[in-house]
């Protein structure tokens, strides 16, 4: 793959219709249109229908499937184990060359952020890791202080000091002092990391023409105490959502009022990736004034209609007793009613 990004196709499940011919007549009420030889629901319905569609969103789209993938990306997925804990007794080694377990770096103080990279991955990773480091340096929150970061490295020969390396160009563009004690970039045995990331659903593959991994570009969030609390996809991360995935993993014990509040106003959609605009009460308040309005229009609508047959039914009984009633008797010739 040479280290490039491989995108998997999605597509919405459906299907077209021809372009219907004009309509001819018309059934009334909330019944159906009828066009040339076939009928189609009233406007009223389609507009229900199309409301549907709306309130069911993105249910039709669907994965390619993975038949249709590249050879080299099969088997690369996430699967999100939200709220599985991870396994805190792995052992691993940190860029120290000092043997520390899971446990010892997941203490129950504070969240954490993980990664699963490699330091000689030739552009995912370091895109990644970019982009997140990014996002932290926009962020007021510090590594070592209301957050800390673990790095594993996915590849079992990546030695301690290339690991080293890595910590150290990202500890210096982050440029914050007590960071390195909260930074970690860890290597181990290839059974650990299988471990470990199966514990959280990331799975890669090996190539080797390329002698390269395949894997995805996430970031989990993590509880203080090591449970698997959000999913960051991508290589570009919005300060915002990391703070606030922070907040949320930390439960309450890490963060000011306005984090309180903006928590309030936020919510995360899964789909998005990113924390939006979503108070519960909103959605309730907007969902039942458009129920409102619908139902009224409706009502009017079959209302006005009820009254436009009745008039239409009164005025053709109107004239079919005018046309049946009896003629008035012709006037007698003048002289023969005396």
């Amino acid at each position: 793959m040479n280290g490039r990004c491989s995108r998997i196709t999605f597509r919405r499940v459906g299907h077209t219709c021809p372009t219907s011919p004009s309509v001819r007549r018309y059934r009334g009420g909330l019944g159906r249109f009828v066009l040339g030889g076939a009928s189609v629901p009233h406007p009223t319905v389609v507009i229900l229908i199309a409301l549907l569609f709306l309130l069911v969103g993105t249910s039709g789209v669907r994965a390619q499937v993975a038949g249709d993938l590249p050879k080299e990306v099969q088997g690369v997925e996430v699967i999100e184990h939200l709220g599985d804990q991870i396994p805190l007794d792995l052992e691993f080694v940190d860029s120290q060359g000092k043997k520390v377990t899971l446990g010892q770096l997941v203490n129950g103080k504070k969240p954490i952020i993980l990664t699963l990279n490699y330091s000689d991955c030739p552009m995912l990773c370091v895109e990644q890791l970019n982009g997140l480091f990014d996002a932290l340096e926009k962020m007021e929150w510090n590594i070592g202080d209301q957050y800390d970061m673990v790095t594993v490295s996915i590849d079992p020969l990546e030695t301690t000091e290339r690991a080293r390396m890595t910590k150290q160009k990202y500890l210096k563009r982050y440029g914050r002092a007590g960071a390195a004690a909260g930074y970690h970039m860890l290597t181990g045995r290839e059974e650990n990391i299988k471990k470990l990331a199966n514990a959280v659903g990331f799975h890669y593959t090996y190539s080797p023409d390329t002698k390269q991994y395949n894997h995805a570009a996430v970031t989990m969030i993590l509880m203080p105490d090591g449970r698997v609390a959000r999913y960051l996809y991508g290589v570009m991360y919005d300060p915002q959502t990391v703070r606030l995935s922070l907040y949320e993993a930390a439960e309450g014990k890490v963060g000011s009022t306005v984090d309180k509040v903006l928590m309030f106003c936020f919510q995360y959609d899964p789909e998005k990736g990113r924390y939006g605009l979503a108070s519960v009460r909103l959605m309730q308040a907007g969902g039942a004034l458009t129920l409102v309005v619908l139902g009224s229009a409706i009502w009017i609508f079959r209302r006005r209609e009820k009254k436009k047959a009745k008039g239409s039914d009164q005025g053709d009984a109107n004239a079919s007793s005018e046309s049946n009633a009896p003629s008035p008797p012709a006037p007698l010739p003048k002289g023969e009613g005396s």
